[in-house]
């Protein structure tokens, strides 16, 4: 699929992927100070589509390994495993394919996942997602008494609304003033019924009042089209998800997204791209 390369970047990724503001970002998220010499090494995979959106950010510090991900809409109730084939794909890539069959043990850094959510269905401060969720009873495959699975997953759901985990948040500055600037899309989004005009008041107000000025002083027009981009796909998706239901497939067609996204690098709207899923 030829997507243009710069559709993986989103406001979240554009904004974290400074080695420095992810340090100050995982103390926020887990309350561990690390030395400000511990390098932080950006892993993310390019093009690795396991995500509702592809605002996921990937990084070793301090050797452990972490899975970062945004989400802009719903939680879904899949991503431990969908982060089990994520990181699959990011120790594939970080360890030599011959390393594994050498005698000595190969050293795996600690992985810890984590989800902001900010979508706007309920949701609690916090919440642990598990791989083991998703298990088949295994009573009900005939092996008694096997609670305890073999293979688990953790992911911490941390609620990033605003008024949500002030103690976090208020760890890290750049994170505090992301959700300030996403609340303010949404409330001009409501107030004035326009997507686009939302999200140029709300550049204009965060600019004004000192939130991300730096950041939407040089990326202000990338933001406007990162954000229509991401609003975009999920319109898209959600069309797609709509009919597969209707004609009684499984939970989106296979290769839709890459479909959507192509179409999406070639500047469709979401209006135009339901046309193409309907011919489809």
């Amino acid at each position: 699929m030829n997507t243009n390369r710069n559709f993986k970047d989103s406001v979240f990724t554009s904004l974290f992927k400074d080695p420095a503001i992810l340090r100050e970002l995982y103390y926020a998220l887990g309350g561990v100070t690390l030395p400000p010499d511990v390098p932080v090494f950006i892993n993310t995979l390019e093009n690795v589509l396991f995500m509702d959106l592809v605002n996921d950010i990937s990084f070793e510090i301090g050797g452990k390994l972490v899975v970062l991900i945004e989400h802009q809409s719903t939680i879904n109730p899949n991503i431990a495993l969908r982060l089990l084939l994520y990181i699959s794909k990011v120790l594939e890539k970080r360890i030599n394919s011959m390393t594994i069959y050498s005698k000595s043990q190969v050293p795996v850094p600690w992985p810890e996942f984590y989800v902001l959510y900010n979508g706007k269905d309920p949701f609690p401060d916090e919440k642990t997602l598990r791989l083991s969720e998703l298990f088949e009873n295994p009573k009900d495959l005939g092996l008694g008494g096997k609670d305890v699975p073999l293979l688990e997953l953790q992911v911490r759901v941390i609620n990033i609304n605003e008024g949500k985990n002030d103690e976090i948040t208020s760890r890290c500055k750049k994170l505090s003033e992301y959700i300030m600037f996403m609340g303010r899309i949404r409330a001009y989004g409501h107030e004035l019924g326009n997507r686009e005009e939302a999200i140029g008041e709300a550049i204009k107000y965060c600019k004004v009042h000192d939130i991300l000025r730096e950041y939407l002083e040089i990326h202000g027009s990338e933001v406007l089209s990162m954000i229509l981009t991401e609003w975009n796909t999920e319109d898209a998706i959600a069309y797609a998800r709509k009919e597969s239901r209707e004609e009684g497939l499984n939970e989106g067609r296979e290769n839709e997204r890459e479909y959507i996204l192509n179409l999406i690098s070639q500047g469709l709207s979401a209006e135009e791209i339901k046309q193409q899923l309907t011919k489809k």
